[in-house]
């Protein structure tokens, strides 16, 4: 099957993590992908085929090697983003790419000036949405790459290697993709989450990342007899907003810049509710900024003179750089795989994490390579064809060059 035909087919389960949800996985249309890879699986030969009762999809090709090179992993997550809708999705393919503006509906366009990495790819084979939801390569290109290096397999018996071990993980989008990985039953020395963007760009620096809840607690009084008894948590939950650094939003930092994302906020005069994201790829910077907001709620607590704020914080998962330093091997030789296949190769930060983030913590190396995707969780997301079908030869080369070592 063509890596297009195999992705198209992907987009169509509408696969959106409920991040409310207390299932695991948190939403049954996750499953109806999952039991159609697992029968893909199976016809393309794969061993060891099996969901676990938490949702994660693994596999083997097994090895035609003797067992010789490095077993790695290949994984990806079966979800889409809960911040656009994933059903119903309408893509529009467009050849041979030329760089112009691309229409995606009578109010909505690509432009190339506003979303420079179009850029990137000119001559590409691209698809785009139609405006009305997202496309879904996040993360179903990885997929699509997966499954097309093991149909590859299947029809390649010729292409020594040793055994590649496959998963497919729910709920990353919500930060719950490893949670119940089970990394020895896995079996890999080390693997590569298929989950990035350009695939010139190997990924082995994350944030820090954390969330923080802030409760605010009003005092509702009726608002004709309000004067000097009314606390209204809204406005205080503003208040708490405006004492956070202006220049650490998310929209003035990029690069190595850390930020807090006030993604959700909802309340009443009587109680609000606001939801952040702590970012910083500094583990010290990340720790001040939790910080910050501790300090700003002791501040309130005090002007107010009870505690009116509550703040809790929870950590989401850690720069795997630090897990990474002693295995960097694994990053040389994606980096050396990309330039065997004509392309210039460099790492560049994620502004994000990925499931490979904290199963590099669980003592599965897991480096981060791209999949042809661009302007996720929107409408304006579109993926490269050209892209994702370089990324199997890429992941061929890896396999052949820790086969022959």
């Amino acid at each position: 099957m063509k890596i297009e035909n195999r992705f198209l087919k992907y987009i169509s389960f509408n696969t959106q993590s409920d991040p409310y949800s207390t299932t695991s996985p948190s939403s049954k249309n996750q499953l109806e992908l999952a039991e159609f890879l697992i029968e893909e699986m199976r016809i393309l030969g794969l061993e060891n085929v099996h969901m676990s009762e938490f949702g994660v999809i693994y596999g083997t090709i097994p090895s035609n090697n003797n067992h010789q090179g490095d077993v790695i992993g290949l994984i990806a997550h079966m979800d889409t983003s809960p911040d656009a809708s994933g059903e119903n999705v309408h893509p529009q393919i467009i050849r041979n790419y030329d760089g112009s503006r691309i229409s995606l509906n009578e109010d909505m366009v690509l432009d190339p000036q506003e979303f420079p990495d179009l850029n990137e790819v000119i001559g590409h084979d691209i698809i785009t949405t139609d405006g009305t939801t997202l496309l879904g390569a996040d993360d179903k290109a990885g997929i699509a790459i997966i499954m097309s290096l093991a149909e590859y397999m299947y029809k390649h018996p010729e292409f020594k290697h040793n055994d590649i071990q496959i998963a497919f993980t729910p709920d990353e989008e919500i930060g719950h993709g490893s949670d119940h990985f089970n990394v020895d039953y896995f079996n890999a020395q080390y693997a590569y989450t298929i989950d990035g963007g350009d695939i010139h760009i190997v990924e082995y620096e994350n944030f820090n990342a954390f969330s923080a809840e802030v409760k605010v607690h009003g005092r509702s009084i009726h608002p004709g007899s309000a004067k000097n008894k009314m606390i209204n948590s809204t406005r205080v939950a503003y208040e708490f907003d405006s004492l956070l650094p202006v220049h650490m939003r998310p929209e003035s930092t990029e690069g190595y810049e850390g930020f807090n994302h006030l993604h959700s906020i909802q309340g009443t005069c009587e109680e609000t509710v606001a939801e952040y994201i702590i970012r910083n790829h500094d583990l010290q910077q990340a720790n001040k900024q939790c910080q910050d907001f501790k300090d700003i709620a002791e501040f309130l607590n005090k002007k107010y003179g009870y505690q009116i704020v509550e703040v809790t914080i929870t950590e989401s998962y850690l720069n795997m750089k630090e897990a990474l330093k002693d295995h960097m091997f694994i990053v040389e030789q994606a980096l050396a795989a990309i330039k065997e296949n004509g392309l210039d190769a460099y790492c560049s930060p994620i502004r994000g994490g990925t499931d490979g983030a904290r199963l590099t913590f669980k003592g599965l190396p897991c480096p981060n390579l791209g999949t042809g995707g661009f302007n996720y969780h929107g409408p304006y997301e579109y993926c490269s064809l050209t892209m994702m079908e370089k990324q199997v030869q890429i992941l061929l080369h890896i396999l052949k060059n820790t086969a022959s070592k």
